[in-house]
C-alpha cells in the first residue's frame, strides 16, 4: 500500500477498513522500528517528542490513522512474538 507523506482526514476517509488496517499496521512497524532505534542509541535520555523530526513525524501519521480505527470501532490485532511489528522493527534496527 502507498501512504502519502503527508496523511489528512480526507486521505484516510478513502479508505475501506481492510485498507486503514494494513496502513496503520505499515505505519505502526515504521514507527517501532525508528523508535527502537532511537532508544538504543539515546538510552535513559529518551524523550519521543524530543527525538529526531522523522521519529515525530512517523508517530504522527501512525497516530493519526490508528485514531482512525478507534473511531471507526475497526480492531488491530498485532502478532505477539518472532512474528510481530516489534520484531519486525527490531530486526530492522540491528
Amino acid at each position: 500500500m502507498t501512504v502519502p507523506e503527508k496523511i489528512n482526514a480526507s486521505w484516510i476517509a478513502t479508505l475501506t477498513d481492510k485498507q486503514l488496517i494494513r496502513a496503520e499496521a505499515q505505519l505502526h512497524t515504521e514507527f517501532l522500528s525508528q523508535e527502537t532505534a532511537e532508544k538504543r542509541r539515546r538510552g535513559d535520555r529518551y524523550t519521543m517528542l524530543r527525538g529526531p523530526e522523522s521519529l515525530v513525524s512517523a508517530w504522527h501519521r501512525w497516530l493519526m490513522v490508528n485514531n482512525e480505527t478507534r473511531n471507526r470501532g475497526v480492531m488491530v490485532h498485532r502478532k505477539q512474538g518472532g512474528n510481530g511489528a516489534a520484531a519486525a522493527a527490531r530486526r530492522a534496527a540491528e
